[in-house]
């Protein structure tokens, strides 16, 4: 007996079709290899932003650190733009560490006095990079925060969780602050991302909830700044478009290698010009050359394999001038 229904041939995946394809918006504007940009929030835009700096793109990658709410994106922004630097009195100290609420443990340590230098060291290369940046990439990765006396912090510092108010921060509290503050900057770009980190601590739902108000914040902006607030749909990409638990890593939480290459390159597909994607290519190939490691380095194989690195550095330097390739002509002489 047959079937009692049927369905179309339209409606039915082709068979060895694994995944459903994303489709990328046609963003009005490509980086270029010359185009400086900053890039704030969450490891994950450490990912994608180290990864461009490493491709020489002068891109300033998460001055303060790693940071996760959009509350503390605007906090950097508006202390890059303020200028004021830090000071000890900034500073808390627990277990024998100094630390600053408005900064990743990466800048912790037992010298205070050292803790300042390497946070100004750090806030004068935000400054800079944000005064002449022609983009930010800013991602957000939780809609949860941690308040201390009235302020969100960037960074908790196992502290006691009795020094903290725990709260979801409403979409009006994530949209109007940025607002306000991209409304300052109509020659900008700004590349928005949601990281597709599970938070797991925050509980399942909980962090669906807060992916979801990320992504509602997120599309307000980019209506509200047409034209210059643009949607990259990383999170949309791990989860719709690879939809696996193949694409995590061992933790199950965060993307693996594999897609965090994938991401970047719809990255490379949709934002970055011809000639910086390219340059991208070209120094992430001089780099995986530098770091092969061969069986006989004073052998004469090895010898023509570093001629012929050297030459396509050289070749790169002149092809891209405003890249700096001294590392690896000095590398391969």
């Amino acid at each position: 007996m047959g079937n009692s229904f049927s369905v179309p041939p339209s409606a039915v995946s082709h068979p060895t079709s694994f995944r459903t394809p994303l489709l990328l918006p046609r963003y009005p504007f490509r980086i270029g290899p010359a185009d400086r940009g900053l890039a704030l929030g969450s490891c994950f835009v450490d990912h994608i932003g180290q990864w461009l700096a490493a491709g020489k793109l002068p891109l300033c990658v998460n001055p303060f650190g790693a940071f996760y709410n959009p509350a503390s994106i605007v906090q950097t922004l508006e202390r890059l733009v303020s200028d004021r630097p830090f000071r000890a009195a900034d500073l808390v100290e627990h277990n024998g560490l100094w630390h600053s609420f408005t900064h990743h443990g990466d800048f912790s340590g037992p010298d205070a006095a050292e803790v300042v230098r390497r946070i100004e060291a750090a806030r004068a290369e935000g400054v800079r990079a944000l005064r002449e940046a022609r983009y930010l990439m800013l991602t957000f990765g939780t809609a949860w925060v941690y308040e201390r006396e009235g302020q969100v912090v960037a960074n908790c510092h196992k502290l006691p969780a009795r020094s903290f108010v725990r709260r979801r921060l409403t979409v009006d509290e994530i949209v109007e602050p940025l607002a306000h503050r991209l409304e300052r900057w109509p020659d900008k770009q700004t590349i928005l991302t949601v990281s597709p980190v599970i938070h797991r601590g925050d509980g399942l739902v909980e962090n669906q909830l807060s992916k979801s108000t990320l992504i509602l914040a997120a599309h307000r902006l980019a209506e509200r700044f047409a034209g210059r607030v643009h949607y990259f749909p990383a999170y949309e990409i791990v989860v719709g478009e690879l939809r696996d638990y193949r694409f995590y890593a061992d933790d199950m939480c965060h993307p693996s290698s594999l897609a965090i290459e994938y991401i970047r390159t719809r990255f490379s597909e949709s934002l970055l010009s011809a000639e910086a994607a390219e340059l991208v290519s070209a120094a992430g190939e001089l780099r995986s050359a530098m770091n092969h490691r061969p069986l006989h380095p004073e052998g004469a194989e090895y010898a023509v394999f570093r001629q012929s690195m050297r030459r396509r550095a050289e070749a790169a330097q002149v092809r891209y001038p405003t890249a700096d390739f001294s590392e690896e002509l000095q590398f391969f002489a």
